[in-house]
Order: structure tokens, then sequence, then C-alpha cells
């Protein structure tokens, strides 16, 4: 057990959990294959339990070495000819090894780049040039704000109408829905394939096919997908698709985001931010734009060469892993907690689908007191996160958890709900 039980665990907690739930996790711990990576990231001082990995990933210890190294090498060192010697072509070349690893995309066709939202608003835009005698967008209501607020100014400045969704919360948008919604007059459908708060997994190859028989586009938010969950883009025929790195690819605060454009469909789009970065002759610095070809064309500005190192370290852990194996643990992880939470948090809900091929890597817990408990527990080291009006989400980054610490971090919920 010692072996497999992270070493900075308070003895005092690991004693408060009953006999049968800490020889279960620690089995888990035991048998896990990818419990060995663990230490191979940075140590937070007072942490309890980390619960919220699909919010902010944690950092590997490699990446300290590779952000100092990196003020020393190509930035003093070399300074701006680290321009032509691999800076310019990091957005396309660190999109194309995010595509293989993670994204089932082949290369040209994902860009490392921006935010999620000025992606999200930029691939929405591109999308809409392409189907231009179409003036209906559909999305749906429980989607996060940013996806939904991005589509309200769209729709505004392009005088379009917005078809919404309205699925059960609790659970996500089905190809029913999509069905009932598009039609031959719409041209972009919008969604996230796992859902922020339910965790439910949409099923994307399905959606996909019923938006493309309406003769639309579809674009993907893969911000709770990309790095826990296994995609194929390119054999599901996905369109287009936008996701931030922060989260399971542990790029660490405001790292850039991703937009990935299926290769068949870069000569019919062209994104809205003309910038000289995505021009196809950069430093001829001409009086009139014109589009790189290919998916540098969704590329505006300089590159954020510093936030994509973090990225790095994370995407060779994931190729090492491999993504079924993270699955694999994710899914065991998720349904831990729901085990945990039907038997020892009494008055608290499952909210998350309990089956694993429709749960991403969160399970959302709804209590009315969530909203105390989780400021509460921040103050005893144990970070899940709250989502109003009364949920608690356990999100998990499948390589830094373990299933003791889940255990842990869940009983400490447990004493605080009294």
């Amino acid at each position: 057990m010692t072996d497999t039980v992270p070493a900075d665990l308070p003895a005092d907690l690991l004693a408060a959990l009953p006999a049968d739930l800490r020889e279960r996790a620690a089995a888990l711990d035991a048998a896990d294959p990818l419990a060995r990576h663990r230490d191979r990231f940075a140590r937070s001082e007072g942490l309890v339990a980390y619960l919220d990995g699909n919010s902010l990933g944690r950092p590997l210890a490699a990446t300290r070495d590779r952000l100092a190294s990196f003020v020393d090498g190509p930035w003093a060192g070399r300074l701006i000819r680290s321009w032509d010697e691999g800076w310019m072509d990091a957005p396309t070349e660190l999109g194309d090894l995010l595509g293989r690893v993670a994204l089932g995309a082949g290369p040209g066709q994902t860009v490392v780049a921006d935010s999620t939202t000025v992606l999200l608003y930029k691939a929405a835009r591109a999308a809409l040039e392409a189907r231009p005698d179409r003036r209906v967008v559909v999305a749906d209501t429980e989607n996060f704000p940013t996806d939904r607020f991005v589509l309200e100014g769209i729709a505004a400045e392009r005088d379009l109408e917005l078809r919404w969704i309205t699925p059960d919360p609790e659970a996500g948008v089905t190809p029913e829905e999509v069905a009932r919604a598009v039609g031959p007059d719409t041209a972009l459908v919008l969604l996230s394939h796992i859902a922020y708060k339910s965790a439910y997994v949409a099923d994307l190859p399905a959606i996909t096919r019923l938006v493309h028989d309406a003769g639309a586009l579809v674009l993907w938010d893969l911000c709770h997908s990309a790095g826990a969950v296994p995609l194929s883009l390119d054999a599901d025929g996905v369109d287009l698709a936008v996701g931030c790195t922060y989260k399971y690819l542990n790029g660490g605060p405001g790292s850039p985001a991703f937009v990935y454009v299926a290769a068949g469909l870069q000569d019919q789009v062209r994104q809205p931010v003309q910038g000289w970065m995505g021009s196809a002759d950069p430093f001829a610095m001409g009086p009139a734009y014109e589009p790189a070809s290919g998916i540098r064309q969704m590329i505006s500005g300089t590159p954020p060469i510093v936030g994509m190192l973090p990225m790095r370290d994370m995407l060779a852990l994931l190729d090492e892993a491999g993504m079924p194996a993270v699955r694999t643990k994710s899914t065991a992880l998720t349904g831990f907690v729901i085990d945990v939470a039907d038997a020892y948090l009494p008055g608290v809900r499952v909210v998350s689908p309990r089956d694993p091929e429709r749960r991403g890597s969160h399970v959302m817990l709804d209590h009315p007191d969530f909203r105390r408990v989780v400021a509460q527990a921040w103050e005893r080291g144990v970070v899940p996160d709250f989502r109003p009006p009364q949920g608690l989400r356990v999100g998990l980054s499948p390589l830094s958890t373990s299933f003791t610490e889940v255990a842990v971090g869940l009983w400490v919920i447990r004493e605080l709900l009294g």
C-alpha cells in the first residue's frame, strides 16, 4: 500500500476511512497500470485531494525544467532567430502532434493558437462562410456560456436565427433532438462532446451524420474531451472542432486552445480575424490580405510560443500511456466516485450518467449544501469545484489521480456535510 498511495496523504485522514473503503481504494491503486506516472507531476503543498483536474490540470515536474531551459536557450540564446528555427512552425507542428496523440486527426488539420473563445468565433464564422445561403444556427441551452455567448454575438452581427435545443440538463443532447432541430435552412450546429455539468458524452458520430444529412456543418467543443477520452475526428467525419489545453492536456492557466478543420473543408472556409500570421506570406508585408493555404489560415496573430511549452510534456506522457489506457482509468475513477457517493454520502444525488460509455472524466454530485461544503473543503486541502445551483463537480485527471486520494477527498466531503 505504501508504494501506491500518494506519500503526502495525511495518516489521520487515511485512518478515518472505513476499512472496506480504504482497502478497496488501495487494491485499485495497486492494480492501476498508470499509477507509476503520478510521481511525474509537481507536488502541491497542503493538497490532500485534487478533484478539479477538469478545470486546471496539475503541472508536470518536467515542465519546470522545460520553462527554465527555454529562457536560457531559444529565447536568450537565439532571440529573434528562433522564429526561423522552429517558432513559426510551432502552431502546426504542435497541432499535428496533438491530432495524432489525442484527437484521431491526421496532419495538416489542427493548429494551436488563441483562446477557446476566439477560436470558437473564428471556426463558427468560417463555417458560416461555407454555407452562405443558410441562416439557422443550432445550439443547446445547457452548453457552456462561452459557446452560447459567441453564437449570440455572431447571430446578431449576421442577422441569423439561433435555434435552441433544450436537453435534459442531467444528460445531454441526443441524436433525436438534433434530428428535430436541423433542416434545409441549417448552416451550423455547435455542441459540446462532453457536457460540462453532467459529463454526458454525446453520440458524436451519429450527430455528425445527422447534421451532414441536413447539408449543414458541425462544430464540436472538445474542452472536456481532449486528453481524457479517445477521439476519432477524421474517421467520424467531423467538420470543425475547438478545445482548450489547460484541462486534461495540462497546458497551464491561459494556455492556448486548438482548432481542427477537416482537410476537405479547408478550401471552403475563410476565418474572419485576418491577421498577418495567417496570411499566405507574412513577411511580404503586402497591401492586401491573402489567406494561407491549409490549416495555417486559422492563425491570426503571433503564436503563443511560451504557452505551448507545457503541452509538449503532457502530450509526450499521453503518447506513452496511450489514450485507451487513460480512458480505462478515467471510467474506473468516475465509477469509483459514484460507488462511494451511493454508499457513503447520504442525501447526495449523482447527476452524471451511470453508464460509463456515456460518462466523461468527471462526476456531478448534487446537494443543497454544496456551496458551503466546497468552500470549506478547499480550506482543508480538498479541491473539487462548485457549479450552480447546488452541484459539486469531481473532475478526475487519470494520470495524476489515485483512487485513495479520491476516497479521502470524498470522505472529507462527507464529514463537512455533517
